[in-house]
């Protein structure tokens, strides 16, 4: 999904050169890693982190026998406690996180770290939600009352549904200096190629939120299921809609500071 929907998008927002030795924050089946590294060229190298073993066996076969092997590495690791070797604290060009922040109880740590990783004159690049953002239209059936309960649902985790509009916080507290915020559109209409995958990624996720959503109450069955059919029906909508920008900021380490 995130290969045809934001991929090339984010690409271009890096406005990679070539060389660059990135650090991969979350970096799952590799899928964005394996973009970033072909764009860095033979040259450049990309640590991808992830605490999913599977995913991590995943992104390896995807890799095993290309040329890609050469310059992409893959490590097991909690985003919190990057597990990065002495020497390589404050080495990397590019430090990159996508869909992370949402996902962890103290997203400044994480982006803390990536500050310590990058070089003094390097980047960390965020990526992340604020799903206060999100408008289908017309408006499904049912579909403001199961957005707010998966909204609220991350609190009920330790975790913020909102982030994205927290990123060039992130950034300062870790020392760096924002440059560039944006938004990476997300979205599409009906009769756009990516429209479907876009809603039934929604769907998805609001499926995998069901049990979470239940067990804390913010939404009863009745309206969770009614909320679901809605989505599925103005999926069918000539003129359905959705507008959805995924949150992007850049920031850069002071070319005075040192690796610690």
């Amino acid at each position: 999904m995130n290969d045809r929907l934001l991929n090339q998008a984010c690409l271009k927002e890096l406005n990679l050169t070539g060389g660059e030795r990135i650090l991969d924050v979350g970096s799952g089946l590799g899928q964005f890693t394996r973009l970033m590294a072909q764009a860095a060229g033979p040259a450049g190298r990309v640590l991808g982190i992830e605490r999913d073993p599977g995913q991590i066996s995943g992104a390896r076969e995807l890799i095993a026998g290309s040329a890609l092997e050469s310059n992409i590495a893959f490590r097991n690791g909690d985003a919190m406690d990057l597990p990065l070797e002495a020497g390589e604290w404050g080495s990397f060009d590019l430090a990159h996180s996508r869909f992370v922040l949402e996902h962890v109880p103290e997203p400044g740590k994480v982006v803390a770290h990536m500050a310590k990783a990058v070089r003094p004159g390097g980047r960390v690049v965020l990526a992340d939600d604020d799903h206060a953002q999100f408008t289908p239209y017309p408006a499904p059936p049912g579909f403001h009352t199961i957005w707010d309960a998966y909204c609220r649902s991350y609190d009920r985790i330790g975790c913020d549904a909102f982030v994205g509009r927290r990123l060039t916080t992130f950034l300062v507290e870790a020392g760096l200096k924002p440059r560039r915020n944006t938004l990476v559109f997300f979205g599409g209409c009906a009769g756009d190629e990516v429209f479907e995958i876009a809603a039934l990624n929604i769907i998805k996720i609001l499926e995998g939120a069901r049990e979470l959503m239940l067990e804390h109450r913010l939404i009863s069955s009745e309206n969770y299921e009614a909320g679901i059919a809605g989505l599925h029906r103005w999926m069918t909508l000539p003129d359905a809609a959705l507008w959805y920008g995924m949150n992007w900021v850049e920031g850069f380490k002071d070319k005075g500071k040192d690796k610690g």
